[in-house]
């Protein structure tokens, strides 16, 4: 193993150890996963028992609505709570991973006396990946576990989804989380806080986008900025693997602005400014 991977592995290590210790964290993680169990089965599967689906989504008939709550479903089900709610929780995570380190003076005792700068962040960047991967896997696990126990209650035989389709979800989910979370970490960065970073990408990521997204159907002009947001990528994502779209009485934040292949790449593109984007600050900026 070469001198350079030795600090990247301790700081991710140190990285991760204090994220596990860190009761925001946990908060987070757990605010994400009940938004995700709420909109994607309860609210659903009560509207279904009630008879006031065909009321709730207008265009979406009962058994649409059931398909969507078995094990069958599940790819698109997790896919259409991740662009826009849990991608807010994703945003809090790296804006608050990094700008709660300005806040505390924690990074300036890490750059100053730490294994360098480069190390430091590739660490936390590390730490962050594998919470990630891990929130992703937790998610779809919680998910099949919510449709099997609807599959039990209405007598349905648990259909699974074909292997492939759930890998192409998780891909996706993966992407639209790793985005989320690297721009959070860039807004960290430039606010140098967590306060200002929180609501700046909250304001960009809840406000901002629909706002545009909105300005572009009356005016044209804006039509080509709008299509490629960060936002839009990651709804068209979700909505290209079969999610439905809000202006189909889907989710909001799922859209069908672009094909799934374009938005993946637009999101791996996005996720890699962004990291890049701070940690260029990082390493040049003084602490």
């Amino acid at each position: 193993m070469s001198a350079a991977r030795v600090p990247l592995l301790a700081s991710a290590r140190a990285e991760l150890l204090r994220l596990r210790r860190w009761p925001a964290l946990w908060v987070m993680l757990g605010v994400g996963m009940l938004l995700d169990l709420l909109f994607g089965y309860v609210f659903n599967y009560l509207g279904y028992r009630s008879g006031s689906g065909s009321e709730v989504n207008e265009r979406t008939p009962p058994d649409q609505i059931l398909h969507g709550l078995l094990p069958g479903g599940v790819p698109e089900t997790t896919l259409a709570g991740m662009p826009l709610f849990g991608g807010a929780i994703l945003l809090l995570l790296g804006a608050l991973t990094i700008g709660g380190g300005y806040g505390w003076g924690t990074w300036k005792t890490v750059l100053t006396q730490g294994p360098g700068r480069a190390s430091a962040y590739g660490g936390t960047l590390a730490a962050l990946a594998t919470v990630v991967v891990t929130l992703v896997t937790a998610v779809f696990l919680v998910n099949f576990g919510a449709a099997l126990l609807v599959s039990v209650l209405e007598s349905q035989a648990p259909h699974w989804p074909p292997a492939a389709d759930v890998a192409r979800a998780y891909g996706a989910a993966l992407l639209i989380y790793a985005m989320w979370t690297a721009a959070g970490v860039l807004a960290g960065t430039l606010a140098r806080g967590p306060a200002l970073a929180v609501g700046l990408g909250l304001v960009w990521a809840l406000a901002v986008e629909n706002l545009l997204r909105g300005v572009a159907n009356v005016l044209g002009a804006v039509a080509p900025v709008a299509d490629v947001l960060p936002g839009t990528a990651a709804g068209s994502l979700a909505g290209g693997l079969g999610a439905t779209a809000f202006a189909d009485d889907g989710t909001p934040g799922v859209l069908t602005t672009l094909d799934a292949g374009p938005a993946a790449l637009l999101l791996a593109v996005y996720t890699a400014v962004f990291a890049l984007a701070a940690g260029a600050l990082i390493l040049r900026r003084d602490v």
